[in-house]
């Protein structure tokens, strides 16, 4: 193994990876309604985003998420490298999260029902770090 790629990170590597190119190239298929739907959530928890088109908005997402599967897949990138994109993409999510009261209960970071499928981006953070640190 290279002094770049450990063994022991591979399948967190690979499986993360695979699972947000894949997110990402859903997205960039998108259409105008999921497009919306992205759009006004993450404008809610990021108010300058209202500016942005929603379409153009997805693009850019679904580019950024292609973007951090393909560094995670690469494996002539440093884990050091591709942990710090996994992190800065994870938090941007986690922050979404937070920001948007109907995602979880009152007083509370413990998900709602609607909030169970972004709360899980806690582990896109975790696996970051987790390679940041390797």
């Amino acid at each position: 193994m290279s002094k770049r790629l450990h063994a022991r990170s591979i399948p967190s590597r690979l499986v993360t990876g695979l699972y947000v190119a894949h997110t990402g190239l859903e997205k960039w298929r998108g259409n105008e309604e999921r497009a919306a739907t992205l759009h006004d959530m993450a404008a809610g928890a990021f108010p300058t985003l209202k500016e942005m088109p929603a379409a153009k908005f997805m693009r850019l997402l679904a580019s950024v998420e292609i973007a951090t599967g393909a560094v995670l897949l690469a494996p002539m990138v440093r884990n050091r490298v591709a942990g710090a994109a996994l992190t800065a993409f994870g938090a941007g999510l986690v922050t979404m999260y937070l920001r948007t009261p109907s995602l979880h209960q009152p007083d509370s970071y413990w998900p709602t029902q609607a909030g169970t499928a972004v709360s899980k981006d806690i582990w896109l953070v975790g696996i970051g770090l987790s390679l940041l640190l390797d």
